[in-house]
């Protein structure tokens, strides 16, 4: 059977039925992935309405880029290349310094009409002389050409700024601020406030410390001391009334660093005007260091004070290099027969050779015991004074001269010569000064300061047991070298005052002297220990410490009556 097929044209149209069959989904299709569903093309409309909208975009755009970059092209660019955000300091005022009675020694000079801070101030100080080496000077805020400062804040270079730097020191604040190279602010916007230092008063009396200080310069330059250096401290809580060194620089010169020519001469000078010799300077005490071995001598029962030494000049002992000859140890005078007392007041070198190294039938301390009792009142070691470089000082020792001297043995001499301050020697005014204070307060010692009323430095910071019976010797002593013995100029009628001179020979074949005066009074109930010291003058010049000390009492006599009440 044969089929045949008819090529017939196939309908465009679409039957109902097969229209019907569709909406059924039949075949199971996953209407919403869309399967089975026929595609439609997207109208012509659409694509015009989108094209329109990109190309007004596109114009918009266009509109703007020519209005920046040509029309304020040149507007922008200038701005641009001219200003510049930056974070600049709000400064803080660093703390105020006064002295005890509220008398303005360091404050802040800002600019004038600055009144943001943006610019640093000037530190500026007392004009009086006596202050530089105390108060210091400061390194000022810097910036580098751009105008940014790699150092934002002062700081202390020495004195009172270096030593309490931080309490000084604000916190700077901080501001936005954007300018142009002209330096014209366009805006600002703080954004830290700034915080001020701590003020602080120190125990110093400025009417005393500029008075001490004219007193040795004025000594100085008449009889021709290379320098010299003074305290005054209360002996019951170490608050010192005057610290003062000369020569000085001035502060004002140093932190504002415009006169290069006065700064380098300070650099030049070689009298070593940047050298606080009050704390720093080291000298042989010479015969200052004789009221403490007096009083060692009694402690180790060497000696009865009523005993007298005969003091005609000199003592000789062998020489040990050549035993037939004789090794002379000379005094500055011929006393006669001298007590302790009287060896004190006149000074006498024989009496203190023979109670510190031993001569014939008298028992001498020997060297171990001067180096213990020197330490016992803090001679040779640092007070702890609020001040930057104090240094330790030195007491002669076996060790010492061993080290020094390639293994040379001690030997009497050195003793003899340690016992009256000589020999290798050294003390700084302020030890000095602490020393004879703890002698006169009995024993107890309180470290010196110059901040006033701080309970880290006003309490007892060491006792020693005394034996007041034996410490009243050396008060008597000391006060019998007012009345008649070598501290004359310090009789001041019914204001008594004790005191110790000492005179140390110093330079190539000893043509030079250091003078000192140590004392305290009043006498009767001590309040104020003292210590001065001029340094380096003529060979003739042994009572010029004593008499610059007389200066500056009688000038608290009249001037700060408040001291002697």
């Amino acid at each position: 059977m044969a089929f045949h097929l008819n090529h017939k044209r196939i309908k465009k149209d679409i039957d109902p039925d097969e229209i019907f069959l569709d909406s059924k989904n039949l075949p199971n299709f996953n209407v919403q992935q869309f399967e089975g569903r026929m595609e439609r093309a997207i109208p012509k409309s659409a694509i015009y309405f989108m094209g329109l909208f990109f190309l007004v975009i596109l114009f918009i755009f266009s509109w703007k880029t020519i209005g920046l970059q040509i029309v304020k092209g040149g507007f922008y660019l200038e701005k641009s290349q001219n200003n510049t955000l930056m974070k600049q300091p709000i400064f803080a005022d660093r703390g105020l310094v006064y002295d005890r009675n509220g008398v303005m020694l360091a404050w802040n000079s800002w600019p004038s009409g600055d009144v943001n801070k943006l610019e640093s101030p000037t530190r500026s100080y007392i004009a009086k002389p006596g202050f530089g080496l105390l108060l210091g000077y400061v390194s000022a805020p810097a910036k580098d050409k751009t105008g940014r400062y790699w150092q934002d804040n002062f700081i202390g270079k020495d004195g009172v700024e270096n030593f309490y730097n931080e309490r000084l020191t604000g916190k700077n604040g901080e501001r936005i601020t954007e300018i142009d190279v002209g330096g014209n602010v366009y805006s600002e916007n703080v954004v830290l406030s700034p915080e001020k230092g701590d003020d602080l008063y120190l125990s110093i009396d400025s009417r005393i410390q500029n008075k001490m200080y004219e007193s040795i310069a004025g000594m100085a330059e008449n009889v021709n001391f290379q320098g010299g250096a003074g305290a005054i401290m209360d002996i019951h809580n170490g608050e010192l009334l005057a610290i003062t060194s000369y020569p000085e620089y001035n502060s004002n010169v140093l932190s504002e660093g415009k006169d290069r020519e006065k700064i380098n001469n300070y650099f030049k000078d070689k009298r070593k005007v940047f050298l606080n010799r009050s704390v720093s300077g080291l000298y042989s005490p010479g015969s200052i260091i004789k009221p403490f071995f007096a009083y060692a001598a009694l402690a180790e029962e060497i000696i009865n004070p009523a005993k007298k030494i005969l003091a005609n000049g000199s003592i000789s002992i062998p020489n040990p290099y050549h035993p037939e000859l004789k090794s002379v140890f000379k005094d500055h005078g011929s006393f006669g027969y001298v007590d302790m007392k009287k060896a004190i007041s006149i000074s006498s070198d024989i009496y203190f050779y023979e109670i510190g190294g031993g001569f014939e039938d008298q028992k001498g301390l020997g060297i171990l015991n001067l180096d213990k009792y020197s330490k016992l009142f803090g001679i040779g070691d640092k007070t702890g004074v609020d001040l930057v470089g104090e240094k330790n000082g030195l007491i002669p020792t076996p060790e010492w001269k061993a080290k020094t001297f390639n293994g040379d043995p001690w030997r009497v001499g050195d003793t003899y010569n340690t016992s009256i301050g000589q020999y290798g020697f050294q003390v700084t005014p302020i030890q000095m000064a602490r020393a004879v204070a703890g002698l006169a307060n009995k024993g107890k010692f309180y470290t010196p300061h110059i901040l006033k009323d701080d309970a880290n430095f006003s309490t007892l910071t060491e006792e020693i047991e005394i034996d007041e019976n034996k410490i009243q010797v050396i008060f008597d002593g000391m006060r019998m070298a007012v009345t008649e013995g070598t501290c004359t100029a310090l009789n001041i009628g019914d204001f008594k005052v004790a005191a110790k001179s000492g005179t140390a020979q110093v330079g190539l074949g000893n043509t030079n002297t250091n003078s000192w005066i140590i004392g305290f009074f009043p006498y009767e109930e001590p309040k104020y220990a003292f210590a001065l010291v001029m340094e380096r003058g003529p060979k003739s010049a042994s009572g010029n410490a004593t008499r610059v000390m007389r200066e500056v009492i009688d000038y608290m006599k009249i001037y700060t009556p408040e001291y002697f009440d």
